[in-house]
């Protein structure tokens, strides 16, 4: 087929395809002329070549002061969502190192849009590498069937809709996967499980500005253009970063400028422009897709899972402030004692402080051990917000430092633990020995007291007394005592040797 071939009957498919579409629309209000095919791309007025902005003012002609001013809002929503939307889709795009300029021109082909699809589903999509029409309806079409696979509802849109550049179906497309792939994600705690993509998304704004006096938020377009409901949304995540009383005295126009900027520098592609926005009743859908832009770029507690809502912050960071230092100190403090190997002799004493330290190792340890855990869960849920910049982290405040001091106070302890076993156990053997010396004592002065009787005996009584066996039985008592005194000096120098606290005491005994 040749070249003016291809060309004619594209041109007699797009006149059928008009032809189609109006019936489709029911002769509703379009920006779009009739008669012969307008210029691929963007057909709104200011746009047009002067030819066909004079074909259209020529139509508009016909109608009413208020059907004229329907077309001119239509055509003012369609200008400010197809750039809101092109920003969206480059933010995207970049990604794979992609760029569109005209959204309604860049996309005909279905390169771009497959591209995108695949960057916000992970999912490598095929695609037809010719350049004719033929190419570009099958990619668009690839893409169209990839999101009816995701249970996308796509009304009304077909692949050479989006081919021949149709403004009206282009918008409604990249909305639908606005919604789909961003919008619809958004989980608010609290809400009711019938609610749409929009009204969690409006839910969690109102949410989120609770607290700020004189703002409210009823809807994605009224609501917004004076700029405060975007200062106060960044200003309860980010308060270091906006005076709200600057925002009170400023022009719609300056907080505008200022919300977007700070949302930028938080990560926030700048999707709207702040004269679009400064309106009686800006675009909703454009309104709706940055503030779900905040919304993905902010932290938030995901569904099922635990974290910090914004409004606890400042209180968890608070409590973990206040929880950290005392259980830093309190390691501190403890790895000093168990550093101390100055052990009493006494063995009373001893054994009394082996039994605290049993106490400590058994009770307080694991409380403290339980304590450390709440910390570090609670330093995990504020890590998302010390990543934002809400929070600023000193230095020596980080569980790293905890843990490194809790390590050192348990080497301590076990190093006091295997030097106050054995003394404990020492203690006890030097113990058995000097209870050994005064039973030893004991039996040698139960001896020495019979030897004295046997002599008392035979002085007082010598005529009743024999004699030999007194002098025999004396010798008995003095030999044992003799035995029992030097085995007494022989562990009498040992618990000198080891220094038992009583040796004096046991030598004088």
């Amino acid at each position: 087929m040749s070249s003016s071939d291809e060309e004619s009957l594209s041109e007699r498919s797009c006149v059928s395809e008009r032809s189609f579409r109006s019936e489709r629309s029911g002769g509703s209000l379009s920006p779009c002329p009739a008669g012969p095919p307008a210029a691929p791309g963007d057909t709104l007025p200011w746009n047009l070549s002067r030819h066909e902005r004079r074909k259209r003012k020529s139509q508009d002609s016909v109608l009413d002061p208020a059907e004229r001013a329907v077309v001119r809002v239509a055509d003012e929503r369609d200008r400010v969502q197809k750039k809101t939307f092109t920003k969206w889709v480059n933010k995207h795009l970049i990604k794979v190192r992609k760029h569109i300029t005209d959204l309604y021109e860049d996309l005909r082909d279905g390169h771009n849009l497959i591209s995108l699809l695949e960057v916000l589903s992970g999912v490598a999509l095929p695609r037809e590498k010719g350049r004719m029409r033929f190419h570009r309806l099958q990619n668009v079409q690839i893409a169209l069937d990839f999101l009816k696979q995701r249970q996308v509802k796509l009304v009304n849109i077909r692949n050479d809709d989006i081919t021949d550049g149709n403004p009206k179906l282009t918008l409604g497309l990249i909305w639908t996967i606005i919604l789909h792939f961003q919008i619809s994600e958004i989980y608010v705690s609290g809400e009711s499980g019938d609610l749409t993509a929009k009204e969690k998304l409006l839910l969690w704004s109102q949410q989120a500005i609770e607290g700020y006096p004189g703002t409210r938020c009823v809807n994605f377009s009224s609501s917004w253009n004076d700029g405060r409901m975007f200062n106060v949304l960044l200003h309860r995540y980010r308060p270091d970063l906006i005076d709200m009383e600057v925002v009170g005295r400023q022009s719609n126009r300056d907080n505008l400028e200022q919300a977007f900027d700070i949302a930028e520098s938080l990560g926030v592609t700048r999707l709207l422009d702040a004269e679009d926005v400064d309106v009686p009743s800006p675009d909703e859908k454009s309104v709706i897709t940055y503030v779900s832009s905040i919304y993905d770029a902010f932290p938030k507690i995901p569904e099922g899972g635990e974290g910090i809502p914004v409004h606890e912050v400042d209180q968890r960071w608070a409590e973990y402030q206040a929880r950290f230092p005392a259980l830093l100190q309190w390691t501190r403090q403890h790895t000093l004692l168990m550093a101390d190997k100055n052990f009493p002799q006494n063995p009373v004493e001893l054994k009394a402080l082996y039994n605290e330290y049993v106490h400590f190792k058994e009770t307080e340890i694991p409380a403290k051990e339980m304590e450390k855990s709440r910390i570090e869960h609670l330093y995990k849920m504020l890590e998302v917000w010390m990543e934002f910049g809400r929070i600023k982290l000193p230095q020596g405040l980080h569980p790293n430092d905890l843990e490194e001091e809790w390590g050192k106070l348990i080497l301590e302890m076990l190093e006091r633990e295997k030097a106050l076993r054995p003394a404990v156990e020492r203690l006890e053997l030097l113990l058995q020995m000097a209870n050994k010396i005064q039973n030893a004592a004991l039996d040698c002065e139960e001896k020495l007291t019979h030897a004295k009787n046997t002599v008392q005996a035979g002085v007082l009584n010598p005529e009743n007394v024999d004699s030999v066996r007194c002098e025999q039985e004396l010798g008995v008592y003095l030999q044992d005592c003799e035995g029992l005194i030097r085995q007494l000096q022989l562990d009498l120098q040992i618990l000198r040797d080891e220094k038992y606290y009583q040796v004096e005491q046991l030598a004088f005994r």
